[in-house]
């Protein structure tokens, strides 16, 4: 077996929702309710032989239709941890959600990584209905579909490795084909569950996010997440602020900005 290859990590925090509300973020709602806000990230994986960006963001035209707080372009982002996004190797869709796919033209170089199920979701009769179509921008599907006549999109049954020390991992729930990322770092295996868990406490309540395809599937995503993680503090979910809290700046100047996933949270 292969030696895993060992990877800095980041979390790029780029938009922000003010206006959520704890009712809004639990499928299985708590009587109290209370400001409950929702961060933007993209996340990035350097190694020495290869980059990896997990999702890719939306843009600020997305941004302003939405009255989301927009920070910056994702790329942009990238460019302040010391990554260009036009060479990097690989891209991985965790989902098509438009919040994780709205800037495919920002990495002309990758390859798009990507499950059969999620494919399948959103271009086929689940479309019909449009409580799972509500989060998918049709341009975004278009966009992507235009890659796979590119021989630029990866598709993935289940698990894939993409290089030793990086590999996704199908778990559905959120949406059929929603996959998580595993990628070594320093302090052993980090599993970037995206939107398989938005904040922290969808899996501490076991409460998954409303926006679901299968709700049981949701569930055991999070169990699937720890499992392939060192420890359920080596999971870092999709949306929630007090990932910037709990791991430290990438340096003074990025802080609220981008944070080390590779080395211990701080909190």
């Amino acid at each position: 077996m292969t030696d895993p290859d060992c990877h800095a990590l980041y979390a790029v925090r780029y938009a922000h929702n003010p206006h959520r509300r704890q009712s809004h973020n639990f499928i299985f709602n708590d009587p109290h309710d209370g400001p409950m806000p929702m961060d933007y990230f993209i996340w990035v994986a350097v190694g020495d032989k290869r980059t990896v960006v997990v999702d890719m963001g939306f843009t600020e035209e997305t941004a302003e239709k939405r009255n989301h707080d927009f920070f910056r372009c994702p790329s942009d982002g990238l460019r302040l941890v010391g990554v260009d996004p036009e060479k990097v190797d690989d891209v991985i869709i965790t989902h098509m959600h438009w919040d994780h796919v709205g800037n495919f033209d920002k990495f002309p170089k990758a390859q798009f990584h990507i499950q059969d199920a999620e494919q399948r979701y959103i271009t086929g009769r689940d479309t019909h209905w449009k409580g799972f179509k509500g989060g998918v921008m049709v341009d975004d599907v278009c966009t992507l579909i235009r890659n796979v006549y590119r021989e630029r999109v990866t598709f993935h049954d289940g698990s894939g490795t993409l290089a030793p020390g990086i590999s996704v991992h199908h778990v559905g729930g959120h949406t059929k084909g929603h996959q998580i990322a595993r990628i070594f770092t320093k302090r052993g295996w980090v599993v970037v569950a995206s939107d398989a868990a938005h904040y922290y406490a969808n899996m501490e309540k076991r409460s998954p996010f409303p926006a679901v395809y299968n709700v049981g599937d949701n569930i055991l995503s999070f169990d699937k997440a720890v499992e392939l993680a060192e420890s359920p503090t080596h999971v870092v979910p999709g949306h929630d602020p007090l990932v910037m809290e709990r791991y430290p700046a990438v340096s003074a100047d990025l802080a609220g900005i981008a944070v080390r996933l590779d080395v211990a949270p701080t909190a």
